[in-house]
């Protein structure tokens, strides 16, 4: 993240957020904020709300409780002057498998009301490398390849926000490397906020300036990578993560 990126208005914000089911608190309350051009890792355990925060955050999980703002619009309000700045992807959610990579790439263009959307289609079937099999239906590629049109769509309309759920989950290591080098320069060129839930703790520890621990629903940590290493005294961010999943570790921050 530059100097410049932290004296601007945050790129998402998160206030007292909360999700309960029939009267059970599952997450929350968070607070928390990402600075443009930042890369924030959420890690915790299976179950530990990961993937409901990002949900809540995207608008498809209703928040119990407290204020997502995202480019200081309320997305309890105001979501769709936000939507357009903003993208997700997950190797859980397939796009339409009998369509072609291009058909989806044209229908989710249209939804963001992309600009010369033929261009910045084969502007990204050239950087992502997806040119061999643009016209073929998405149901028909191999896990890397449908991770590469994934992302292909993430990127569709140069989000400044990205939130990404295993983004590299059960790729090999040089696709995952691909993958995670492509991440890396759209943050970069795009002073792009990523907001980053991985179970990978290598990829984290290359890719995120911060780290953001849940247990049990709330944040018990909320630090750099190295900066978790030390305090832990550990030498890597994965028996950082064990430590904190298995015992008492971390201390929920108030």
């Amino acid at each position: 993240m530059n100097s410049a990126s932290a004296s601007c208005p945050p790129a998402l914000s998160v206030c007292g957020l909360e999700k309960s089911y029939n009267g059970r608190r599952i997450v929350g309350p968070l607070d928390f904020a990402l600075p443009p051009g930042s890369v924030t890792g959420l890690l915790g355990g299976n179950g530990a709300g990961k993937t409901t925060t990002i949900g809540m955050i995207m608008g498809l999980i209703e928040p119990s409780g407290g204020e997502i703002r995202v480019f200081g619009h309320d997305m309890s309000r105001a979501r769709y002057e936000a939507l357009g700045r903003m993208n997700f992807e997950s190797p859980y959610v397939d796009l339409p498998h009998r369509l072609t990579v291009r058909q989806n790439l044209r229908i989710f263009g249209l939804l963001y009301d992309v600009a010369d959307l033929e261009a910045k289609i084969e502007s990204l079937a050239d950087d992502l490398a997806l040119r061999d099999f643009l016209d073929r239906p998405t149901g028909r590629l191999s896990a890397g390849q449908k991770t590469r049109a994934s992302i292909a769509k993430a990127l569709l309309n140069d989000p400044q926000l990205l939130l990404l759920d295993e983004p590299t989950a059960s790729l090999d290591p040089d696709t995952a490397d691909w993958v995670r080098t492509r991440l890396e320069t759209h943050c970069r060129t795009h002073n792009c906020a990523i907001l980053l839930a991985s179970h990978n703790m290598a990829e984290v520890e290359r890719l995120c300036d911060r780290v953001l621990m849940l247990k049990h629903g709330v944040i018990v940590d909320d630090s750099p990578p190295a900066a978790l290493i030390a305090r832990y005294g550990r030498a890597t961010l994965e028996e950082v993560f064990l430590d904190i999943a298995r015992g008492d570790g971390g201390a929920i921050l108030t």
